[in-house]
């Protein structure tokens, strides 16, 4: 998933064993040609299915440096084996190119005060590398710029006169606001700065790591306000940053996949994010998702849909959702009305999960996505998920529909859109662990953009209480009961809308309905709050 925070250090030790679940994994469940029914393709759609992929993707990220980050071979070698699958079951399939900005930190980063008192910084705890950043060493006196203390907004960095007096060779110290931390660094970067450190804006507030949005080519890190104030008072101090990075244009491509039958005016999408971070191999985030749609593709290939039903697995989503947007605004207008719905799964397996169907009817107010517009249709899809965990016993709730996957840039050109999410870097509520078990007060994904992200987490460094709490229904840095429920639900979701669209846009396709839901078109009887 595309973050806007960086994790910081979990709390408690464990040993590796507390992590291994057993699961005797069969091979998947063999294709159906009557796996058209909402029954029939969740009892194909099998968990053991979905973990032999994801036993793949660990494969290849061993076999490429430990990654599949877009731009790298691992994320290669884990397209190609997604387009060899669907290819091999009779899907119409390509490669979608394109370039990206590529980036990657090859060590940790190195922050220190010299003088006029010397203090080494703890890097994701004191400070975070921004994405994009420039590679360097540099020594060298911290200049403030505009930054305005005192006040609550700040406008630091953001115009080219708020250097005007900058000592070329200093190191820049920015406030964040107002604008794009890339805006400030190349502004800084244009004035002569060496380095750049953005501190946080309001007292209090932490370190932080955010995107640069474009390569810039010096380094630039976040740290929290309290040592920017501490950097900027004497005006002589001296601080020493160094990154180590890869900040580069790379090509990439997306897989997209897509029945032959069916109605090619009225299609219906679901993706998964593909790529990892570049830190580790991503089995929950997000190989969860990906090898949920890529097993209902499967298990759906003898099926006959009303609606053709299109399969893609993005790239670059961890770098700023660059692939689903790639292939949006790649479209016609013609081809985007074309798209009935969107489909959305990106990190279904949360090891400390709760069960999240994304907000369409905006039912929770200050979930902090408020202002995001919602496509009219979004609202029935979210009650397609509500009512299907309804009718199988199981708690649900709302997740935030703020655009922080990839279906931001559906719902922007006003494509119906919904989805499952288990969680990331949040904290897990006293609420919701007494609805779903697991730790109240670690995140959903203790492992969330880690090198543990994988099938050997607690040897990887994980050290939370989830790994030993939740052991018996882990496999890696996966939990087997989000997953298998979640794929239930996915499999359910995308037979439905192949055989009909009627709730969502009011198209009603000719043919069998196997997989209507079964409720009125238009009155969605679940609102998505806490069900239990």
């Amino acid at each position: 998933m595309h973050a806007r925070t960086r994790r910081h250090a979990a709390a408690a030790t464990l040993t590796a064993a507390s992590v291994v679940a057993t699961l005797t994994l069969g091979a998947p469940a063999t294709a159906d040609p009557n796996n058209n029914s909402s029954k029939k393709l969740q009892k194909a759609v099998t968990l053991d299915g979905v973990m032999q992929h994801l036993e793949e993707f660990q494969a290849i990220a061993d076999a490429n440096g430990g990654t599949r980050a877009a731009g790298t071979p691992g994320y290669d070698a884990s397209a190609e084996y997604v387009h060899d699958q669907l290819a091999a079951a009779g899907y119409d399939v390509e490669y979608q190119e394109f370039l990206f900005p590529f980036f990657q930190e090859l060590s940790d980063a190195e922050f220190e005060e010299v003088s006029p008192e010397a203090e080494q910084f703890t890097v994701n705890e004191d400070f975070a590398t921004m994405t994009f950043s420039g590679s360097g060493d540099v020594t060298a006196t911290v200049q403030g710029v505009d930054l305005n203390l005192g006040t609550e907004g700040s406008t630091s960095g953001c115009e080219l006169s708020d250097f005007e007096g900058f000592e070329a060779g200093s190191i820049a110290l920015i406030r964040r606001g107002t604008c794009p931390f890339g805006l400030k660094a190349m502004n800084a970067e244009a004035a002569g700065a060496t380095a750049v450190i953005i501190f946080n804006t309001e007292p209090g507030s932490p370190a932080f790591a955010g995107t640069l949005g474009a390569p810039v080519g010096i380094p630039v890190i976040g740290t929290s306000y309290a040592i920017g104030l501490d950097l900027n008072d004497p005006s002589t101090t001296t601080a020493r940053v160094r990154t180590d990075t890869v900040s580069e244009e790379r090509t990439t491509r997306n897989v997209i996949a897509q029945t032959t039958e069916g109605r090619t005016d009225n299609v219906v999408m679901a993706g998964a994010h593909l790529d990892s971070v570049a830190e580790g191999p991503g089995i929950n985030d997000n190989g969860t998702g990906s090898a949920a749609i890529l097993e209902t593709a499967l298990q759906m290939k003898k099926v006959k849909p009303n609606n053709q039903v299109r399969f893609a697995w993005w790239s670059a989503e961890e770098l700023g959702l660059i692939g689903s947007t790639y292939y949006v605004n790649n479209l016609s207008e013609a081809e985007r009305e074309d798209i009935a719905l969107y489909l959305n799964f990106d990190m279904v397996g949360s090891p400390n999960y709760m069960r999240g169907v994304y907000d369409g009817d905006n039912s929770v107010l200050g979930n902090g996505d408020d202002d995001v517009v919602r496509p009219e249709g979004s609202v029935q899809i979210e009650a397609v998920f509500n009512e299907h965990f309804a009718s199988e016993g199981l708690d649900f709730q709302d997740t935030q529909f703020s655009g922080r996957s990839d279906y931001q840039a559906f719902i922007n050109n006003g494509i119906p859109s919904g989805g499952l999410f288990t969680g990331a870097e949040g904290l897990k509520t006293a609420e919701e662990a007494a609805l779903y078990g697991g730790v109240a007060g670690e995140q959903y994904d203790p492992c969330y953009h880690e090198v543990c992200d994988s099938f050997t987490p607690v040897a990887d460094g994980a050290t939370d209480a989830t790994y030993t709490v939740n052991a018996d229904e882990l496999i890696g840095n996966v939990n087997t009961v989000a997953l298998d429920t979640n794929a239930d639900a996915i499999a359910h979701s995308v037979i439905t809308y192949a055989f009909d669209t009627s709730d969502v846009n009011g198209e009603t396709s000719p043919g069998k309905s196997h997989g209507k839901a079964k409720r009125d078109p238009g009155k969605p009887d679940a609102e998505g709050r806490m069900a239990s």
